[in-house]
């Protein structure tokens, strides 16, 4: 797929991402210049066409909601049996990895990700969308903080009435909702049980329910009670644990009744810890809440049915036959502690309750059966059109709106060429015809998007232009140069600078310099020169120099200009070294030969002695010079000389032994 183009303007540049029906591809959009994420279905699923509906739900779902919240739907489409959907490329992680790579988050930073996320449900749910899949998989924070909610893969857009029912059940067992474990009835307060879940999970570091298969854990969403986080986390707030708590009840009319209503409460919070939060009154009752089994049409038929076949003509003896079991409750009661008086009366209303709500439901249920379609009263609303405030600033929109008798809503920001907080666009579009009251969806300017260059430093070159693509810039010049400080391979000098900001849109390109290593140099010629002239020019080549000496013994004159000079390199002349390389050398040591005096004179005359030294040219002089001719020698210092060099002679009388 990579390589591929899509609607012959998305060029598929490497693949993101991958989920139970689809693959997500970045790829580069060349109509606008911009990066954008795509959505393939898989290979597995083309064929079967109501995945493909399924598929196409999404886009459907979410294309007109506009909320700086929601990942925006910016195309879609089929080519060559690829169906794709086209989104905004987002630059972050979802909140998943973070929790995983910090943990438990401080309660300040749970209730700002959590407000945001119930703004982006709110959106969704005023437009009859219900996501069902709320997970910290499916939000994506930006690197600049910026929350958004994606993947409506299995919303469901709703009727009037918005309340939806599957027969199987959808969304990741982990953050379901019990009505959504039993495949029962749903509407927007499953939403706001899984984002109960999130935030349970980002101040704890851990999900309420966990077992070994999806199975159980839906099972214990159904059954079990919700350990409060606060046992998990002593640091957050009372009222915090209040609101999880409420938020992930069993039964949906004991939860938040709207993504507004959890927003108000999590900005109470935010703005003072100790906020006291509204939990049901059952919840703060000794007795464990009794979870009870969603009430289907099929059950309300059959128990019609029942109460039908059992219907019979009342008489007297029926009469007396109720009021004696009246009574004899009543005289139950008397036997009953106060508590216990307090859970039957409890449990009449609600029996009494469940039977009103089951005969509105029948009448409605008929009615719908016989009428087919329930018809609701109409009047001709008077229409206008949607004023043109494109280039107006907010307020200014909002003025001119509210002056047609509209209802201004603000739709958030997008990145624009247009000047920054002047409005862009309008849902519906300028001139439509509406009705008066109608909602008219205001897009802002956030002014041109800026993005900042990669740091590339010590990076490879494979490595630098991937970072440098998926920083939404192109890859500009690269060349190589030496440095004596960054490694061979490695990027040695950019342009422009790391952090440096830049327009989104302008495609800038970003150079960079490859390391070459260190400058090698060049061997010089070494033989002829002596020592000291060597030391000198490795100096200034920059290498280190290993001196082995050859001492060479001789009596010719000639060769003492040979005496200290190099006649052999281990590295040859003009050879390419690295700096510092050590290049070992051989140089000549002249050592003249040396006379054996010792051996030569001893026990010989002092007048042999005298003419044998003058004759070799050795100086001499003797330890007693007022010795005879005929004295021996007994001793020579030092024994060995060379000639020119000076000895001294020990003597000793003739025929007088040496002492």
């Amino acid at each position: 797929m990579v390589g591929k183009v899509l609607g012959e303007r998305y060029e598929i540049l490497e693949k993101i991402g991958e989920g139970g029906m689809s693959y997500v591809y970045k790829a580069k959009c060349h109509k606008l210049k911009r990066y954008v994420a795509v959505k393939v279905l898989k290979d597995s699923f083309t064929n079967n066409e109501e995945i493909i509906e399924k598929f196409k739900r999404e886009a459907t779902a979410i294309a007109n909601l506009t909320n700086p919240n929601i990942v925006n739907i910016l195309d879609v489409g089929t080519q060559d049996n690829i169906h794709y959907i086209v989104m905004e490329y987002v630059k972050g992680k979802n909140l998943k990895e973070i929790i995983n790579e910090h943990g438990k988050f401080p309660y300040e930073s749970a209730i700002s990700i959590a407000s945001k996320v119930a703004n982006a449900l709110d959106c969704a749910h005023r437009n009859n969308i219900i996501h069902r899949d709320i997970k910290p998989q499916n939000i994506l924070v930006t690197e600049e903080g910026i929350v958004k909610v994606t993947d409506f893969g299995i919303a469901k857009s709703t009727d009037s009435s918005t309340i939806t029912y599957t027969n199987s059940v959808m969304g990741s067992a982990h953050y379901f909702s019990p009505e959504q474990a039993k495949g029962s009835y749903i509407d927007c307060r499953t939403d706001l049980y899984s984002l109960g879940v999130v935030l349970y999970e980002m101040v704890t570091g851990r999900v309420p329910f966990d077992g070994e298969s999806p199975v159980s854990v839906a099972l214990k969403h159904i059954q079990e009670d919700v350990v409060p986080p606060k046992n998990l986390n002593s640091k957050i707030p009372d009222s915090l644990n209040s609101l999880i708590l409420k938020a992930t009840e069993k039964e949906p009319i004991k939860r938040y009744q709207s993504a507004k209503e959890m927003i108000g409460d999590l900005e109470k919070i935010k703005e003072n810890p100790n906020a006291q939060i509204i939990i049901p009154v059952e919840s703060l009752e000794d007795d464990h809440t009794r979870i009870m089994e969603p009430i289907t049409v099929e059950a309300i038929k059959q128990a019609a049915a029942k109460k039908a076949s059992n219907v019979k003509p009342k008489d007297i003896d029926d009469e007396d036959e109720e009021d004696d079991e009246y009574y004899d409750d009543e005289d139950e009661d008397e036997k009953l502690t106060p508590k216990q008086k307090k859970q039957k009366t409890k449990n009449r209303i609600l029996l009494g309750l469940l039977f009103l709500l089951l005969l509105v439901i029948g009448a409605v249920s008929a009615y719908a059966i016989t009428n087919n379609k329930v018809k609701l009263p109409t009047t001709t609303a008077e229409q206008v059109e949607v004023p043109d405030v494109v280039g107006m600033t907010k307020d200014q929109a909002k003025s001119t709106i509210e002056g047609k008798g509209l209802v201004f809503v603000d739709g958030g920001q997008e990145n624009s060429d247009k000047p920054q907080g002047t409005v862009t666009q309008t849902t519906p579009a300028v001139g439509e015809k509406v009705d008066k009251s109608a909602q008219v969806k205001v897009v802002i300017s956030a002014g041109v998007a800026t993005i900042n260059v990669p740091d590339l430093s010590n990076q490879d070159e494979a490595g630098a232009k991937k970072a440098i693509a998926a920083a939404g810039f192109s890859v500009g010049n690269v060349t190589q140069d030496f440095s004596d400080t960054v490694p061979k391979g490695k990027v040695m000098s950019q342009d422009p600078a790391a952090n440096a900001v830049k327009n989104k849109d302008d495609n800038t390109p970003v150079n960079f310099v490859i390391s070459k290593g260190p400058q090698p140099v060049i061997v010089p010629y070494f033989i002829g020169k002596t020592v000291d002239e060597a030391q000198k020019i490795i100096s200034d080549a920059k290498m280190s120099l290993n001196l082995k000496p050859k001492e060479v013994v001789t009596d010719k004159v000639e060769n003492k200009d040979m005496d200290g000079k190099i006649f052999d390199q281990t590295i040859p002349k003009d050879t390419e070294v690295a700096k510092n390389t050590d290049i070992t050398v051989q140089y000549y040591k002249y050592q003249p030969r040396k006379i054996d005096v010792q051996g030569a004179l001893n026990n010989q005359t002092r007048d042999y002695a005298e003419t044998w030294l003058n004759k070799n040219g050795i100086a001499y002089n003797f330890d007693d010079p007022s010795q005879p001719k005929d004295s021996t020698v007994i001793k020579v210092e030092p024994a060995q000389v060379a000639p020119g060099e000076s000895v001294k002679v020990y003597l000793k009388p003739a025929n007088k032994p040496a002492q």
